[in-house]
């Protein structure tokens, strides 16, 4: 434990590093270059400049705290699935929560469209519980399928997971394409995984659902490292099983779900942010899962950063710069698992 303690140490400073470069870069890089002495000046409000504080505090800054919030929460979820399931290939993404979450959004949108260019605190308050009801939905078709004489298997959970998202997919086309011109495109950009658009009101929408669920899924770091080991040695500790599952696929599902409801479905950072964590800093989870948060947190932040500066002047949804990166990962990860067989 003392290493595992010390490894978590050094790991939190070289993250709290390396987040400081990406915001740096972040926050000075793009159309409108800015210097790291006005960039200072802005953000601790010692000098005045209107057009400097519009780049910085209405473009920039919400943009960035959403990537790292949205990081964050997604990196914690992939963490949680991954425990459940004791499968390395879980993630928010692959197994549906994401599609489900995204499906109701969509619908949300459908229903009010032609209110999306002035989006008011009803709606942006609204669509994190649509996200939450979709995402629910979604494992609830999940654990119907996958859940057998009260056990859930890992394989099946995962290809039962694939299947309702392809599902919610196509149910999320099929609303997209009815849209009005303008909607579809928003929808179309969101699907994709995009912070470009984020303001304060979002910011302000996910936080509280992060806040409420974090320390919650700290507390049940213990259970997790139990959920390692098999069925039957579990239950001869003592732990309710099936109960506990329950109560960490909740808490995963309204993780994903504010995420998903502000920034649209990004793939590969649940699934990504736990295996670099866990190579880091061991397989405990009292370590690992704050570890998956900043990791994932690094990832958005970077990935939009690259989105927004390598593409320029046209600015890709963070999504698929993620997407790049993690497809090559998933097939090596897919390798990787066949080989341990």
């Amino acid at each position: 434990m003392p290493s595992d303690r010390k490894r978590f140490g050094l790991f939190l400073v070289g993250a709290a590093t390396l987040l400081i470069v990406a915001v740096y870069l972040h926050l000075t890089s793009g159309s409108y270059e800015l210097t790291l002495t006005e960039t200072f000046k802005t953000l601790f409000r010692l000098e005045e400049n209107t057009r400097f504080d519009l780049v910085v505090f209405e473009f920039r800054l919400p943009r960035i705290v959403i990537g790292a919030v949205v990081g964050f929460g997604l990196g914690l979820a992939g963490a949680i699935l991954q425990g459940i399931t004791r499968n390395p290939l879980a993630d928010p993404g692959i197994i549906g929560i994401n599609a489900g979450a995204g499906a109701a959004v969509v619908c949300f949108m459908f229903f009010f469209q032609g209110q999306l260019s002035t989006v008011n605190w009803l709606s942006v308050l609204a669509m994190p519980v649509f996200a939450w009801c979709g995402g629910l939905l979604a494992i609830v078709f999940i654990l119907a399928f996958a859940m057998e004489k009260g056990r859930l298997d890992p394989q099946t959970f995962i290809l039962t997971g694939i299947a309702v998202s392809a599902g919610f997919g196509a149910l999320t086309l099929f609303f997209s394409l009815k849209m009005n011109p303008r909607d579809y495109e928003a929808a179309a950009v969101w699907l994709a995984g995009s912070v470009y658009s984020a303001n304060w009101k979002h910011v302000v929408t996910v936080l509280p659902w992060i806040f409420l669920l974090t320390p919650a899924v700290f507390y049940k770091a213990r259970v997790l490292d139990v959920l390692g080991l098999a069925d039957t040695s579990i239950k001869g500790l003592g732990v309710d099983l099936a109960k506990e599952r329950r109560l960490l696929i909740l808490l995963s599902v309204g993780l994903v779900s504010a995420c998903v409801s502000v920034a649209g479905s990004m793939t590969f950072v649940g699934l990504l942010a736990p295996h670099i964590a866990r190579r880091l800093v061991g397989i405990h989870h009292r370590f690992l899962l704050p570890s998956s948060g900043l990791i994932g947190m690094g990832i958005v932040v970077a990935a939009d950063w690259l989105a927004k500066t390598m593409f320029s002047p046209a600015q890709l949804p963070v999504g698929i710069v993620i997407s790049i990166i993690g497809v090559p990962y998933f097939v090596f990860l897919l390798f990787q698992t066949q080989k341990a067989r």
